[in-house]
């Protein structure tokens, strides 16, 4: 999709980033949501509030950090990657732009 990967299950401290990818757009910051068919909800409803704060968190630590400052002046969005496993297959949903951070 044209995205450059520049970190996989980035930590600092408690808090995560599954993906960090660049593209002509900005900075994305990337959550990846499994389920099983079986389950009602699908996989980008489990991305609550507190789950995004805690996103939004870890991205401004990641924008703070050396491998993060190149970045700091590009748009900033917030992506979902959801993931539905049903007998042996899978199907993947990219939402992006899935939610605007308005709590900072």
């Amino acid at each position: 999709m044209g995205h450059t990967i520049l970190e996989r299950n980035w930590r600092s401290g408690h808090l995560e980033i599954d993906i960090i990818s660049f593209d002509k757009d900005g900075i994305h910051f990337v959550e990846v949501k499994t389920r099983s068919r079986n389950i009602q909800a699908p996989p980008q409803e489990n991305v609550n509030k507190t789950k995004q704060k805690r996103i939004t968190s870890a991205a401004l630590r990641f924008l703070n950090s050396d491998n993060g400052i190149p970045y700091g002046s590009h748009e900033c969005h917030f992506d979902i990657v959801a993931v539905t496993f049903e007998g042996s297959g899978f199907s993947t949903e990219w939402i992006p732009q899935a939610y605007i951070p308005i709590y900072l």
